[in-house]
């Protein structure tokens, strides 16, 4: 970048202009700054600084992507690069089947009932008829073929919109002609007009701009919405194509040639170089425009293909994120390998009984009508059957009673689990209670595997700026040169303007101003005291208006010959600054790669920007160097408190101690602070530091290392101007919100990045800490004070909690550096056995790997569930960790939306998405697995107690259809309906009563417990379905078929009146698919036997038409739900839990309406003490 900035003039400077400015005029273009220095040579200076050169490595030829301009031949010649079709498509017409296929056997369920489906198919082990045992399988792989067959139509249709659109591509003759996007190549040198999309990763050679400078919005790539700035290199803007010849791009016999890096997923970063004539230079991401992204504000500009297809970076990162299992699914495998047990367990139980019968019979098997072994009769006369001996027989049994007893482990589980997410999920996104006005954004399910997560949540992680506060900065006071401009008699919108060819431009924000800094800007010297407090304050608004990467856009104002300026920026913070140095007289007007033209109290002044080190980290700081137009050169550094503060010179002593002083005072009103500092720079050290910014920016390897290197070299003996104090104001219903989260037992953890002491005040703001806590404080600045503050807080920690109920609770307060000590000597376990034990945590000066470290402390070591929710970049780590990733949509972009598994737009959503849809879906998810457990199980069990009373044959009386549909069909539709609308609380009641959240936590719907009680359910009513009628049966003539239908019709109005028993909630809808199931049952009972070639024919007719048939039923249905709803009585009269006595109280508020009040106690069955009695009015 140094190549376009002149180097300094080593003429003597001029002295100082005698006019109220302090700058000489500045000349008219930087080509005018470049040809009145003779000392701006095409080469960099020869003498060396070892510390800036000691890690620099060059990349070489094979390691790095050659790019010739305008060469697309040349460029493919030896490697043969992506072309720039891409396909998003998983499949192909060939591979959809087998590759779709091959992808849902990796459910290990779908293998098992594969081989279940193949075992039948053989002739001594055919149970069910060979198409009826497949069907249940291809119904559900059929489901997911369709699905997937269709999304993925949607993306190849959307493939080929992309690969057939078209833009400009410049040719030989001069012209720049039409081409698709899908025939673009590598080295071309394309033309995208104003409002275009970019079809490929490409540099930047020429802008309509004549500075070079392009706006481009980045909302397809990162989710950004703001408008970022883009720069062609001043040694490629100004040239122009010529017509003709086969010389390269610009007319030249040999192309210019860009290195760089091979293809890689980083879209915040880029590093390559362009040789010119020999020369090269540095391009960085500021050169480099993606594939993706939109012109804006600018009519055209002109760049070469650099990455194509599937290289470019929207292309490598558009992978999926990882998919996460929820919390109950994993303990529904705990359940499953039980059921697989049981089932294993009736198949040896069956086998073997059938070997000692079958040994107890062998006499007989000649003449036994079903194991006959040798014909009497036809043409089979004197024929042996098949007859492998006991042995084998027992094994084919087996194998048999495994086939009969299949659905055990509930095929129908999975896809209910993901309609019943799906319904969950649309009805989250449709609430609005989650709709955020302000960002006119609804809530987003991005990940439909975890919606019952949000159910048993304990620990939250959240971030400060954006997602507790509103991320919108508003400049409040400064300490300037050791002065505190803290004055509450502020002006509101001081009306800063600059004319500009007859127009008033004005900052589009307005911001306070103090009275006395304007009286000191513009009030006369007269004392060197005066002149000391003018230096400062100049300086110091100075560096707020160039130390950023502000672009001033400007923009229509309803006024007439008025202009606004915006102020556009990636930060927030920086966003203010520009705005208060506008409202202090210093607006900055305009910015490019090369110079910055500011009005300086109605004085504009050119300076050329030397040298850009932006943001990061690691130095928690930016610096800028600047040319001034009197010759001399200065260097403004800003950044947070403990950044700057130790890269201060050791003058103006009393200057720090004041502003150390007036720091803690902001920071105790909450205010984010950020310390601002300056040098000037000799002719040497530029010279020192201008080398190795060139060397270093030109370098392909370990490019950001060295930038960094650079920049702490030249970051050092600063002369402190002052301080700023911004306010992040907290968001609406923020410290409600963290009440009721409390209240609900969810310990909510606050990692942010600013000072303790700022932090501490947001504490008390959102109510997160109180006067009553006990706070420990952790902040060591060495490894033998940060193990000794820890083992204090363990021994702290101890004697509260020894205290039982009557302690106090505890707040534990830990910095950044005390983590660093922590980590490094593995001291984890101790920070976990204080951390747990207090009620709230509060780290400050995190980094974002250590967000992410802090969660993973406590997902590795507990059971409990996580949740980290932010709304930045320095987010998308923990966010990523945790068990359930929350996206806040602000003003940070939308990196932590896009990495999130839910996003919203206001932290105060979260009380409505945990205590009310976290809630709902735990319950309704828990009740349903539970449930499909024992509808299924209830099944085998009838068939098991059938076969033990036909001779282990394993013949059923269900008919083989019968057996398919009861999952499909029968008993499908609704828990389904129950699993996405039931709800066993309001919403009123839930967040009125928080406590009730804690149901989740402790699984009070889905445990051991239940799922045993369950099994035992379904045994007592299986052998009432099955004895009854066969006790009543016992001496008739009955047919199997008969009986089979009367097993059926039973089963499936055992199983839906039990869950009517369960639903809380009744609407027609959950009506209609409860008993429109069993008037469904008794149709399809009715056609199957209406099919003269099946068993059974006309069978149902019959028996329904004796007066035991319905004796049987109606005494199956009273004897079998009588200790269900006895015990059901019982436990929820003597014994009941919180959510049991709150819907009664809601029973008796709606029926008993002429009550003023009605009061109750919450039983809480957690280690917490029982809740107060309450009033719902």
């Amino acid at each position: 970048m140094a190549h376009e900035r002149p180097l300094l003039d080593n003429s003597p400077r001029p002295p100082p202009s005698p006019s109220p400015s302090p700058y000489p005029d500045p000349p008219t273009t930087i080509h005018d700054r470049l040809d009145s220095d003779p000392s701006s040579t095409t080469q960099p200076p020869t003498d060396p600084s070892s510390r800036f050169m000691s890690s620099l490595r060059e990349m070489p030829d094979d390691n790095a992507r050659l790019v010739y301009v305008g060469d697309p031949d040349r460029t493919n010649d030896r490697f043969d690069f992506s072309g720039n079709s891409i396909r998003t498509g998983k499949y192909s017409v060939l591979t959809f089947f087998p590759k779709n296929l091959f992808e849902q056997f990796h459910r290990v369920a779908y293998v098992y009932f594969l081989v279940i489906a193949i075992l039948n198919q053989l002739p001594m082990l055919a149970v069910f008829g060979r198409g009826a045992s497949i069907l249940p399988l291809a119904f559900v792989l059929l489901v997911t073929l369709v699905k997937d067959g269709y999304e993925d139509w949607r993306r190849h249709r959307s493939d080929r919109y992309e690969n057939n659109r078209t833009s400009l591509v410049f040719s030989d003759d001069g012209e720049f002609y039409p081409k698709i996007w899908k025939d673009l190549r590598v080295g071309e040198v394309i033309k995208i007009c104003v409002n275009e999309t970019l079809p490929c990763d490409m540099v930047l050679l020429s802008t309509s701009d004549p500075i070079g400078v392009a706006y481009i919005q980045t909302i397809n790539l990162d989710g950004e919405s703001n408008l970022k700035t883009r720069y062609a290199k001043q040694e490629t803007l100004f040239k122009e194509p010529e017509n003709g010849g086969t010389g390269g791009f610009w007319g030249r016999s040999t192309p210019f040639v860009i290195r760089c890096e091979q293809p890689n997923r980083n879209i915040y970063g880029f590093m390559a170089n362009i040789e010119i004539d020999g020369r090269r230079s540095s391009l960085g991401p500021s050169n480099i425009i993606l594939r993706g992204c939109e012109l804006k504000n600018t009519n055209w500009v002109i760049g070469v293909a650099v990455y194509s297809g599937r290289d470019t970076k929207v292309m490598l990162n558009s992978s999926g994120a990882s998919s996460k299992r929820s919390r109950l699914e994993t303990h529904m495998n705990r359940e499953t390998l039980s059921l697989s047990i049981i089932l294993f367990v009736l198949c040896l139980v069956v086998s073997v009984l059938d070997g000692i019968w079958l040994g107890n019979h062998k006499e007989e098997l000649n003449i036994a009508p079903f194991f006959r072994k040798e014909s009497f009769s036809g043409m089979y006369m004197g024929r042996n059957f098949d007859y492998y001996g006991i042995g084998w027989e027992v094994f084919f049994t087996f194998l048999k009673s495994v086939i009969v007893f299949q659905i055990m482990i509930p095929i129908s589980l999975y896809i209910s689990m993901e309609l019943v997410r799906l319904g969950q999920a649309y009805f989250m996104i449709r609430d609005q209670n989650l709709y955020d006005e302000t960002s006119n954004s609804r809530f987003q399910c991005r990940a439909l595997s975890i919606n019952e997560d949000l159910g048993q949540i304990r620990y939250v992680f959240s971030d400060k700026t954006g997602t507790l506060t509103e991320n919108k900065m508003e400049f409040q006071c400064a300490s300037i040169g050791g002065v505190d401009y803290r004055n509450e008699k502020s002006l509101m919108g001081n009306a800063s303007y600059v004319t500009v060819n007859g127009e008033l431009w004005r900052p589009k924000m307005m911001v306070k101003t103090d009275p006395e800094l304007l009286n000191i800007l513009i009030s006369e010297r007269n004392t060197e005291a005066d002149t000391e407090r003018w230096n400062y304050t100049h300086d110091f608004f100075l560096a707020l208006a160039a130390c950023n990467t502000i672009v001033p856009l400007v923009v229509e104002s309803p006024e007439a010959n008025v202009k606004l300026i915006d102020y556009q920026g990636e930060s927030p913070d920086e966003q203010a600054l520009v705005y208060a140095a506008a409202a202090h007289g210093f607006i900055l007007i305009e910015r490019t790669s090369g110079h910055i033209i500011i009005d300086i109290l109605g004085n504009r002044h050119r300076f050329i920007v030397l040298g850009l080190h932006e943001f990061d980290s690691e130095r928690k700081r930016m610096s800028v160097i600047i040319g001034f137009p009197d010759g001399t050169t200065k260097l403004f550094v800003k950044g947070a408190d403990n950044s700057v503060l130790g890269i201060l010179d050791s003058l103006n002593q009393d200057v720090v101690i004041k502003t150390e002083a007036h720091l803690n005072a902001y920071s105790s009103l909450g205010l984010r602070t950020l310390v601002v500092g300056t040098r000037e720079l000799s002719r040497i050290e530029f010279d020192e530091w201008n080398l190795a910014y060139e060397t270093a920016g030109t370098a392909l390897l370990g490019r950001a290392g060295l930038m960094r290197n650079v920049a702490v070299g030249i970051e050092c003996r600063l002369r402190l101007l002052g301080a700023s104090g911004i306010e992040d104001k907290l968001q609406e219903g923020v410290p409600e919100a963290i009440d009721s989260l409390r209240q609900a037992g969810i310990k909510v953890w606050v990692l942010t990045g600013d000072k303790q002491e700022t932090a501490i005040s947001i504490g008390y703001s959102c109510k997160l800490i109180s006067n009553e806590m006990t706070q420990i404080v952790i902040n060591s600045h060495s490894r033998e004070s940060c193990e000794r503050g820890l083992r204090d807080a363990v021994t702290m920690s101890k004697k509260v909690l020894a205290m039982g109920l009557a302690r106090s609770p505890l707040a534990l307060i830990i910095d950044g550096n005390s983590l660093v000590y922590i980590l490094e000597n593995e001291l984890e376990e101790e920070l976990f056995e204080v951390a747990i034990t207090c009620d709230v945590v509060l780290c400050c000066r995190v980094a974002p790997l250590q967000k992410a470290g802090i969660v993973a402390l406590i997902k590795n070591r507990t059971d409990d569930m996580t949740l980290a929710i932010g709304d930045g970049a320095n987010d998308v780590s923990m966010i990523q960790m945790a068990d359930v990733g929350i996206g806040i949509s602000g003003q940070e972009g939308r990196q932590a939306v896009m990495a999130s598994d839910f996003a919203m737009g206001q932290f105060r959503f979260l009380v409505q998405l945990l205590l009310v849809h976290g809630h709902w879906n735990y319950q309704r998810m828990a009740y349903m697995i539970l449930y499909n457990f024992y509808r299924n199980s209830i099944f085998v069990f009838i068939l098991f107690w059938y076969v033990l009373f036909t001779a282990f044959s394993l013949t059923t009386a269900v008919t083989d259809w019968s057996s398919v549909l009861y999952s499909i069909v029968y008993t499908a539709l609704p828990t389904i309906i129950v699993g996405v609308l039931d709800k066993d609380l309001k919403r009123k009641t839930l967040l009125k009563y928080p406590q009730l959240y804690s149901a989740g936590q402790r699984e009070e719907t889905y445990n051991l417990k239940l799922f045993l009680l369950t099994m035992m359910d379904s045994i007592w009513q299986s052998l009432v379905i099955f004895f009854i009628p066969y006790f009543c049966y016992m001496y008739s003539t009955i047919d199997g078929s008969s009986l089979g239908d009367l097993l059926t019709l039973a089963v499936v109005i055992m199983v839906n009146i039990h869950l009517a028993m369960d639903v809380f909630r009744w609407n027609w809808i959950t009506h209609i698919a409860t008993w429109g199931c069993i008037f469904a049952t008794a149709v399809c009972m009715v056609i199957i036997d209406c099919f003269p070639w099946l068993p059974g024919f006309w069978a149902i007719l019959h028996i329904i038409a004796t007066s035991l048939f319905w004796l049987c039923l109606s005494a199956i249905l009273v004897v079998g739900m009588v200790p269900r709803f006895t015990i059901k009585v019982l436990s929820e009269y003597f014994s009941p839990t919180d959510i049991q006595i709150a819907r009664e109280q809601e029973k008796i508020i709606s029926n008993a309406s002429e009550c003023g009040t009605s009061e109750f106690e919450l039983t809480n069955f957690s280690n917490t003490p029982s809740l107060p009695a309450q009033s719902i009015q």
